[in-house]
């Protein structure tokens, strides 16, 4: 994709997103118009893999263009470190102006996002025009505001009923008995007004630079709490019911960690779930919106992804963090000048491979030393392939999943195999039946995590 201007790039990512909610990915049970759109426009990857099933070190790891177990980041307690250079800063240097609007989690333990969202360490991470906003549950469990979106409920009246709702969600649990709907209006709920600031962003950006937007939404993710304008629309809906598995071949450490909630109970955070979609969804539209009200469509590539899936009762399991397909893939869907559209990928993505796709599109250089992969050629129907296997990491786990089979090795020594092939529910660990398989994908996984000095 030879450009003689810069385009403009927009990526829209949003927290926790499994990859199977999407209308345009069959899910008719969720109405995702906008994304559907964009995929319409463009192309929609079926197996994009996060490199982390937990917030800070998958956007670390894609801030980064490296695998965030290379960084030592192997849960949330981690930051992005001082001496990488994240995509960002390389299109600031490249004369690209830089904005954010949402959530970041590059320096997850420093708690103070600052009153506008723009303390200082951002400038450092290439953002020219910061707006960083607390999570959700950054923002509802803090006795004061932390950042915009908190000052911005304060200056409303609206922190206070905010935060004693979150404090009393927590106290039962942030699933059993917290997935009622937001006490806030429409448009106080945080993703909306994550979607109004992207979209002013848009509205008031001079058009003598290209620029680089990065929205990150703090939904889907739990408590399951949209606002009652959403949540009414599903309060009845079908949705399908989790997978269920016994015990047998699931690790002590992730049997532990089943909930035992009922067929209805888990129908209940399911239509929440969807109703949080729907909202990011109708903010996706307004921000593309006013892309095409600038007449910038034809300049601007557009990305939508997510951090990580939520396991949403399947399994008996809630959140991420385990080695899974629906904690494990996200939704990704690309669209832009060069872009052949109503296209649907197989190829095998990693997360990390959106930052030199993006430096790839604006015409960077590639970048030495990244794991991640430019895949800039697949969009631009070149190639059909990516990568042979992807790779996924947290304390507990390391993982290489190719089409057919994802091995997961654990730090308690126990190995998971699943044939995804004629498994892809991950009912039966075939590790113990398939020793040539398991050898294999051993010999790989220590490939891919090897790290030299």
């Amino acid at each position: 994709m030879t450009r003689t201007r810069r385009p403009n790039l927009l990526f829209i990512m949003d927290d926790q997103h499994r990859h199977d909610y999407l209308s345009t990915a069959g899910a008719s049970f969720v109405s995702t118009p906008n994304l559907d759109r964009l995929a319409e426009r463009g192309i929609r990857f079926t197996q994009c893999i996060t490199n982390a099933p937990v917030c800070a070190p998958a956007r670390i790891g894609l801030a980064s263009g490296l695998q965030p177990a290379r960084l030592g980041c192997l849960d949330n307690n981690c930051y992005l470190p001082r001496h990488i250079t994240p995509y960002y800063a390389r299109l600031r240097d490249a004369g690209y102006r830089v904005g954010c609007v949402g959530k970041l989690d590059l320096a997850k333990p420093d708690p103070y996002n600052g009153r506008r969202g723009d303390r200082p360490r951002v400038f450092g991470w290439g953002f020219t025009h910061p707006v960083e906003c607390e999570g959700k549950m950054h923002a509802g469990m803090a006795d004061e505001p932390r950042g915009p979106y908190g000052f911005w409920l304060q200056e409303q009246d609206l922190f206070e009923r905010f935060r004693a709702d979150y404090a009393a969600r927590g106290a039962r649990g942030w699933i059993e008995g917290a997935s009622h709907d937001s006490v806030l209006p429409e448009e106080a709920f945080e993703d909306v007004y994550i979607g109004r600031r992207a979209a002013e962003w848009i509205d008031g950006v001079p058009d003598d630079y290209p620029w680089h937007l990065f929205v990150s939404f703090v939904g889907p993710h739990d408590p399951f709490d949209p606002p009652s304008t959403y949540a009414d629309r599903y309060r009845d809906a079908a949705v399908p019911p989790a997978v269920r598995s016994g015990p047998e071949g699931k690790p002590g450490w992730v049997n532990a960690h089943r909930r035992n909630l009922s067929d209805d109970e888990v129908a209940v955070t399911r239509r929440q779930y969807c109703a949080a979609i729907e909202v990011i969804d109708n903010q996706v539209g307004r921000i593309i919106d006013a892309v095409e009200r600038r007449g910038m469509g034809e300049d601007t590539f557009i990305v939508f992804a997510s951090d990580h899936g939520e396991m949403l009762g399947d399994h008996g399991l809630y959140t991420k963090s385990v080695p899974y397909e629906a904690a494990l893939r996200v939704p990704l869907v690309a669209a832009g000048p060069g872009i052949p559209g109503g296209r649907t990928s197989d190829a095998l993505v990693e997360l990390i491979d959106v930052n030199p796709t993006l430096c790839a599109l604006a015409g960077l250089p590639a970048q030495e030393g990244l794991d991640a992969r430019d895949f800039s050629a697949v969009l631009a129907g070149e190639r059909s392939i990516h990568r042979e296997e992807a790779a996924s990491a947290l304390r507990q786990f390391r993982l290489v999943r190719t089409t057919e089979y994802k091995l997961a090795a654990h730090e308690t020594g126990e190995t998971e195999l699943y044939d995804l092939a004629n498994d892809p529910d991950e009912r039966e660990n075939v590790a113990a039946d398939r020793p040539d398989t398991v050898r294999d994908l051993r010999r790989r996984l220590r490939q891919r995590f090897h790290f030299p000095p």
